[in-house]
């Protein structure tokens, strides 16, 4: 796979993460927009390992800070491994794949994050909705006479 498919890929994957998940947190969406910025920066500069591989580990770092530990463990596995296997082959001076594995684990790591922010924001959408409810209720209750 060439750098530029890896690219569209990846830009693929990040607009349509971007879709699913802007309704429920337009902070998840900036975070990623802003992640976009970053790839499509170090793609445009023909970046080097060590700067990919260096913006993978912080999407990674962003994923375990944000809950996707427990929300999306497969998706940032992934990620720590491709981010592994890239330093590997970094260290081993292989540029190519040690760049696709970044972008990868990149990939893996903004998947992870988003679906732990759409798990959070589903959770704080049904505890309102239960607030909602028993507002309700209470408001029902004291609306009604006494007899």
């Amino acid at each position: 796979m060439s750098h530029r498919e890896a690219a569209a890929i990846n830009q693929q994957i990040t607009k349509g993460i971007l879709s699913m998940h802007t309704r429920y947190l337009k902070l998840s969406g900036a975070a990623i927009a802003l992640s976009c910025v970053v790839t499509a920066a170090a793609y445009a500069s023909n970046p080097v390992p060590d700067e990919t591989i260096a913006v993978a580990k912080a999407a990674v770092q962003r994923a375990e800070q944000s809950g996707a530990p427990q929300a999306a463990p497969v998706e940032l596995a992934s990620a720590r491994d491709k981010l592994a296997r890239a330093e590997k082959a970094n260290a081993d001076h292989h540029a190519k794949p040690a760049i696709a594995l970044a972008d990868q684990a990149l990939i893996d790591a903004q998947v992870a994050e988003a679906t732990a922010q759409k798990e959070r924001a589903a959770k704080a959408a049904a505890e309102f909705d239960a607030s909602m409810a028993t507002l309700r209720q209470e408001s029902n209750r004291n609306s009604t006479p006494n007899q």
